[in-house]
């Protein structure tokens, strides 16, 4: 997807190097899933809400912006230990009709999720988003949504700008998503929250679960059936009152992977990652990296807010291609650019099933990672919902230039592929970046990276 006119002034290229030592102790920012939901939850809850930890990144700020839009006070406050943000709620069934459009920008989870809250408050509400975002579809959220009893009017296929009806009288409803999506699942349960009875989503497999454990956590009533067949049912008992409970936000298990990765193909060096989020739903990179014989320790094991997190130290690593199993896609979706990435320095085949949710994410990503590792020299198979990625076990040429199409995680992942080739990798903008992982280009810096940047003449 090409650049709009009106942000090509402001693009930035940026150049990864070579690095043969990545060394430090760090953090990587705020989890972005758990985040947004902080933010929903506390802002449907009754009292005051306190986050730490929050991700300061464009995405979630859109959020927040659209919760003060619609009357709900959020304020931001500086401790010693960092930011704190602080949510006074409104009640479920609270918010206001927002006299301005709500502008979500790059963020499909803020805009889904949002959905669902719209969804069943009885005023109308507009939403509209980037060049990214208008492009991705909302049609899975629409159509439980409607079932609901909300009306939505949108561009062709379900795409932004989109007008909502919310409604009055929300019917509870027991949907069986055609994918395991946790933007599905948690649109309806938040749309749920004011119907009366009970509001079922049906997956084929489990996705992350971050909804689940954070209405627990604010005094929902939420069931979980695990079946045999391997799908689950998770259900929110409506009419529901939430209560004001803090929320200390996990480092994100996405950012942490891109120093995952960089830590593991570097030639020297050891990179700990504190205080990252380690939810079973979401860490199927670390278990595929730890497959393809990756030195990662997971130590310092707790629960945060509900929410298991640990902290990860990596030392330099060979790889060996593996057969990513297809059931662990939905664990670790986000993480495929990267993967492919550290699969291009393995040893042998590397093939990857069942992605075709990467087809409709910020970019195709399946394209763009074609697309970006064909130009700097490795060998790469793809399909409809798959990829296979050939290594030889030697550094990879590199050289080459790679689009990123608006999409943070392929600029990141081939900021991290430039460290470790031969030659170095240039990305065409940096600024996506700041959607999801605000301070990237520093924390690579501390830990030892050569990258460097340039605006256009």
């Amino acid at each position: 997807m090409p650049f709009p006119d009106e942000v090509k002034a402001m693009v930035t290229k940026a150049t990864a190097h070579r690095t043969e030592r990545l060394t430090g102790t760090i953090r990587v920012p705020g989890d972005k899933s758990i985040s947004h939901r902080s933010l929903l939850f506390g802002a449907l809850a009754i009292g005051e809400t306190t986050i730490s930890g929050l991700l300061e990144g464009e995405d979630v700020i859109a959020t927040a912006d659209a919760m003060r839009a619609m009357g709900v006070q959020i304020e931001r406050t500086q401790s010693k230990e960092g930011p704190i943000w602080r949510v006074y709620g409104v009640g479920v069934g609270g918010l206001q009709e927002p006299a301005q459009v709500l502008d979500m920008g790059n963020s499909g989870t803020g805009a889904r999720l949002l959905s669902g809250v719209l969804a069943t408050s009885p005023f109308t509400s507009f939403m509209i988003g980037d060049a990214s975002l208008s492009g991705r579809p909302m049609k899975r959220v629409i159509d439980p949504l409607s079932q609901m009893g909300a009306t939505f009017v949108t561009r062709s296929n379900g795409r932004l700008p989109m007008a909502i009806q919310g409604t009055a009288s929300p019917m509870p409803i027991t949907y069986v998503s055609p994918v395991a999506s946790a933007q599905v699942k948690s649109a309806v349960m938040l749309a749920g929250l004011q119907a009366p009875g009970r509001t079922t989503v049906i997956e084929p497999a489990a996705s992350r679960d971050h909804s689940e454990r954070m209405l627990r956590h604010f005094g929902a009533e939420v069931l979980v059936d695990d079946r045999p067949d391997g799908s689950r049912a998770v259900t929110i008992i409506g009419e529901a009152n939430l209560i004001a409970a803090d929320v200390a936000v996990p480092g994100d298990i996405s950012s942490a992977s891109f120093l995952l990765v960089a830590g593991l193909l570097a030639q020297e060096g050891l990179i700990t990652v504190e205080a990252v989020g380690n939810n079973p739903l979401r860490n199927g990179l670390v278990q595929t990296l730890i497959d393809m014989g990756a030195d990662l320790t997971l130590s310092n094991n707790r629960l945060v807010a509900g929410e298991p997190v640990c902290d990860i130290t990596v030392k330099p690593s060979k790889l060996q291609g593996i057969d990513v199993p297809p059931e662990r896609a939905p664990s670790m979706i986000d993480e495929y650019p990267v993967l492919a990435v550290a699969a291009s320095f393995a040893t042998g085949k590397t093939r990857m099933t069942g992605l075709e949710e990467l087809r409709v994410k910020e970019s195709d990503r399946i394209a763009s990672v074609v697309k970006g590792l064909r130009a700097n020299g490795v060998a790469v198979d793809d399909g409809p919902d798959w990829m296979t990625v050939t290594g030889t076990g030697q550094p990879v040429s590199g050289g080459g230039h790679v689009a990123v199409h608006l999409d943070h995680r392929i600029a990141m992942a081939f900021l991290v592929m430039g460290t470790a080739t031969t030659a170095p990798v240039t990305i065409d903008a940096i600024e996506p970046v700041a959607t999801s992982f605000p301070g990237f280009l520093d924390l690579m810096t501390r830990l030892g990276a050569h990258i460097d940047t340039a605006s256009p003449s």
